[in-house]
């Protein structure tokens, strides 16, 4: 069985044998008391995450989730093909355990789904676990389903999925996909969707009750992600003390890579600025040849994959979202976070990150000529820009710190185990923080 030890309790020891289940004394917030006489301190829940290991929103947000959680005492354990690449460090009661797969020549594609679900059954027998919390229905919410359904009966973890996005609105939508996806949304004991647009999405194209998705935003360390973070590679991206613009994402078609292009362009025939590209993809061919027919490819740069993109986010004047769909726009929040006023394309989630005419300005898609005026709007006024600046690092504080989500999560893992009435984290515009509110059955 396939899992190494990345601390907790028993140095050098790889599996725990499972005890009585005693779901109460985990649960009990701090300082509460239980009448419990046999009851475990530590850990107060044991968590499986099964999540893409990579780059992108959905695999930045679990690892998190998990690294927080497991700051707060819970057990973690991450189960996926790869180690998380956010998950860069030791620390105490976090495990990672790789899917082994082997290819068969009778096997034209190798069955990760299938050895997914093994790996999930087994971590949860040796650990005893509470939750398997699946980040992306298919293929993790399918293979949860699976791994409980090997149990023969027996009671075994709770299975919460979180849906992020293509899941739904790209892959699930696939007629090969789209029953299995139902199915897994269905069979699911809790469901959450990063964005209201998520959820109603999900209701529509899955007929999903309304009621049985609860909004639980995306979130980052705001710590981590500031203005005043150091090093700031300033000099080295803009040496001429150009405005730095700034696009992250995994460039395939829905980014819509050219059209940031096309709004630099027009930038540049203003002022002096570099279009300061992180991240790789199919398209980042595509944009490259845009900027070589534009005339600007001299101040374009592409810097590939960075892990610490915070670092980069801090140095930026305007970042630019182009995308054509978006659930939430994680990369949009961290610019926020590091002061960077955004003018992204009103669809999807990102009305609900990005607040227009406050922290930025959201333009219709594909109106690059739009988008353009918009950039130069703040980038021209130095007042306006401070304005925005500050209120985005506000509501990146307010609304979606790791401090004011993760406790929702907690809440959310607390009423599916014990069947409570359903919670819902509201980040509405005026909302200064996350909330929650019965809701459901």
């Amino acid at each position: 069985m396939p899992g190494w030890w990345s601390g907790g309790s028993g140095s050098g020891q790889r599996w725990r044998g499972s005890g009585p289940r005693v779901l109460w004394a985990r649960l009990q917030r701090v300082g509460e008391t239980t009448t419990r006489t046999e009851r475990r301190t530590k850990p107060d829940v044991k968590i499986a995450i099964s999540c893409h290991p990579t780059y992108g929103g959905s695999g930045a947000v679990a690892t998190e989730l998990g690294l927080e959680l497991a700051e707060r005492g819970h057990e973690i354990h991450f189960i996926s093909y790869a180690q998380p690449f956010r998950l860069d460090r030791f620390r105490e009661r976090v495990y990672f355990h790789e899917v082994e797969m082997d290819q068969y020549p009778l096997f034209e594609h190798p069955h990760y789904a299938l050895a997914l679900a093994v790996t999930l059954h087994e971590v949860a027998s040796h650990y005893d676990l509470d939750l398997i919390h699946a980040h992306y229905a298919i293929p993790h919410a399918t293979s949860a389903w699976l791994a409980s359904q090997m149990r023969n009966g027996q009671a075994g973890p709770r299975i919460i999925t979180t849906l992020h996005g293509t899941d739904i609105t790209l892959t699930g939508q696939h007629p090969s996909f789209h029953t299995i996806t139902r199915f897994s949304i269905q069979h699911s004991h809790g469901l959450t969707a990063v964005s209201r647009f998520l959820r109603e999405e999900t209701e529509r194209s899955f007929g999903i009750e309304e009621g049985r998705i609860q909004v639980i935003p995306n979130f980052i360390d705001t710590e981590r992600y500031r203005r005043d973070r150091e090093p700031c590679h300033r000099a080295t991206l803009a040496p001429d003390g150009q405005k730095i613009i700034m696009h992250i994402s995994n460039f395939r078609p829905v980014k819509r890579v050219e059209d940031v292009v096309r709004v630099f362009a027009r930038i540049q025939e203003e002022m002096p600025a570099r279009l300061i590209f992180v991240g790789d993809g199919p398209d980042r061919p595509r944009a490259q040849q845009r900027a070589e027919e534009l005339g600007v490819e001299e101040d374009v740069v592409f810097l590939g994959k960075h892990s610490s993109v915070e670092e980069l986010l801090a140095c930026s004047d305007l970042f630019l979202l182009t995308s054509e769909s978006e659930s939430f726009g994680l990369a949009a929040l961290e610019a926020m976070a590091c002061g960077s006023p955004v003018v992204a394309t009103r669809v999807g989630g990102i009305p609900e990150v990005v607040v227009d005419g406050e922290t930025g300005i959201l333009a219709d898609l594909g109106d690059t000529d739009g988008m353009g005026e918009a950039a130069l709007s703040i980038l021209g006024d130095d007042g306006r820009w401070e304005e925005m600046s500050r209120a985005g690092r506000a509501v990146a504080v307010e609304r979606f710190s790791a401090d004011g989500v993760v406790p929702v999560y907690e809440r959310f893992y607390r009423d599916v185990l014990e069947a409570r009435p359903r919670v819902e984290a509201r980040v509405d515009p005026g909302d200064s923080h996350p909330v929650t509110s019965p809701e459901g059955p």
